[in-house]
């Protein structure tokens, strides 16, 4: 023992490999309960025990690292030599397994090397174990630590989660408040892994919230660290909290957010919304006396929020505006849609819907032509405008004097039904059977040679139209 610590000593930077070697050796007896009360070496034993121990006392791992590495290895080597010795210190105390904790936890801070740096980690887990083994009076704040180190540093593992369970198990209120927020990491990351189910997921969340709210009505020192690891518990498992609580859940979070706001329609409104998302039947006594609740204060207030929404919503009100005759003020009031608005697409259908009452209902082929216009240059993939566009042309052809002009509209016509249907497949079967409709109105041969046109000159259509056309009969 002497040489391999004086070789490790004087070979500097090689001192933790050497130790790791040491310590790899360690043999099945150490992690008994022997300790040094009728030991031959007891002498030795609380020698050694008290030299490390002046170096460790009210230390911590970052003060461990801190040391100078004569330091360290003193009281390492001492620490050492009395765990071999009495692993179980004098029988009534685990300083040797919790300084073991320390050191090894200082190993692994400092080692470089993957797999090295695990070694020490499994190691300094292992110490927990024999602690249980051999005190297991402290069994639920061993297990809380043991859990807490496993998680951060080993990783993800579903038996960190069942040690942290035992520790909930076992402590009950008095459960340590560092146990929370592994816990919360783990169960959001093997939830979102499908690895464990929702009803697991809430048994060990409602176990932790009970520790947590134990602990913050109790008041006292820790009352803020409860609250912060209930939070820290919180973040991680709302994140799924729709596919993991039920309806008593959501009702027991929200019915006090009910009662606080009891004439608020917004929040009365979401709240039986989320409660039927969640699997609440919409005959739950809670779920029926809200939406009682709602219904009463909706009705007497009706007015007022439909005068509102209208007020709010200028293309909501130009509808209704539309639908009780006012055409002119329906177009109007589109006018104002399209101003308040910043999407193209909304505006592409507010001005097609002025386009559409201007033409239809108010005979304005001209500002009906003119939006239609707009609204295709807004939304350049969509044919409705153009089949628009070919119905005024249409119309204003019906309406002229000269039957000559009156066909070659219908030209004018059927160029923009097949316009729209060449970049708007939804738009083709209305495109078709317009077309259908008037291909028999098109120019008719002999009447054109009889005016000096042939099939194929372009000829600019009037009537109002405007637009050159291929002549074809």
């Amino acid at each position: 023992m002497r040489t391999i610590i004086s070789t490790a000593t004087a070979l500097g930077g090689r001192t933790l490999a050497l130790m790791l070697i040491l310590c790899a050796s360690f043999s099945v007896a150490n992690a008994q309960c022997e300790n040094w009360t009728d030991s031959p070496q007891k002498e030795q034993a609380e020698n050694a025990h008290v030299a490390y121990r002046n170096f460790v006392k009210n230390k911590t791992v970052a003060d461990l690292v801190a040391m100078t590495e004569d330091e360290f290895n003193n009281a390492f080597n001492n620490w050492k030599k009395a765990y071999d010795i009495a692993p179980a210190a004098d029988g009534g105390r685990p300083f040797h397994y919790r300084d073991g904790r320390l050191f090894y936890g200082a190993l692994a801070q400092k080692e470089t090397d993957a797999a090295k740096k695990k070694e020490l980690q499994e190691r300094l887990i292992s110490f927990y174990d024999e602690e249980l083994n051999c005190y297991p009076d402290a069994e639920a704040f061993l297990l809380g630590r043991k859990g807490y180190d496993m998680f951060y540093m080993t990783g993800y593992s579903m038996e960190a989660i069942d040690v942290l369970e035992m520790a909930m198990d076992k402590g009950k209120e008095a459960t340590e408040y560092i146990v929370l927020p592994p816990l919360g990491a783990l169960l959001d990351y093997y939830f979102g892994e499908g690895e464990i189910d929702n009803a697991r997921v809430r048994e060990l969340y409602e176990k932790g919230v009970a520790i947590a709210d134990a602990n913050i009505e109790k008041g006292g020192d820790y009352k803020q660290y409860y609250e912060d690891a209930k939070a820290n518990l919180d973040a991680s498992v709302q994140k799924h909290a729709d596919k993991i609580f039920d309806c008593a859940y959501f009702k027991n979070e929200l019915m006090p957010k009910y009662e606080e706001n009891k004439e608020d329609l917004e929040i009365i409104r979401y709240i039986i919304t989320k409660l039927k998302t969640q699997g609440c039947d919409e005959n739950d006594k809670d779920v029926a006396m809200m939406q009682a609740q709602y219904d009463a204060i909706y009705a007497t207030k009706a007015a007022e929020y439909e005068a509102e929404r209208r007020r709010m919503n200028p293309a909501y009100d130009a509808d209704l505006i539309f639908k009780s005759g006012d055409f002119a003020g329906a177009v109007s009031r589109y006018q104002e849609a399209i101003d308040a608005a910043d999407d193209d697409e909304k505006k592409a259908q507010y001005y097609y819907q002025m386009a559409s009452i201007q033409s239809g209902k108010l005979r304005q082929y001209g500002a009906a032509r003119q939006n239609a216009n707009k609204a295709a240059k807004l939304n350049d993939s969509w044919g409705k405008p153009y089949l628009l566009i070919g119905d005024i042309y249409a119309r204003l052809g019906s309406s002229c004097g000269d039957s000559y002009q009156q066909r070659l509209a219908v030209l004018a016509a059927i160029d923009k039904y097949r316009y729209a249907k060449s970049i708007d497949a939804e738009v083709a079967g209305d495109a078709n059977r317009r077309i259908a409709n008037y291909s028999g109105s098109m120019p008719i041969r002999s009447e054109s040679f009889q005016r000096g046109d042939k099939e194929g000159d372009r000829i600019k259509v009037g009537c109002g139209i405007g637009e050159t056309v291929t002549l074809r009969f």
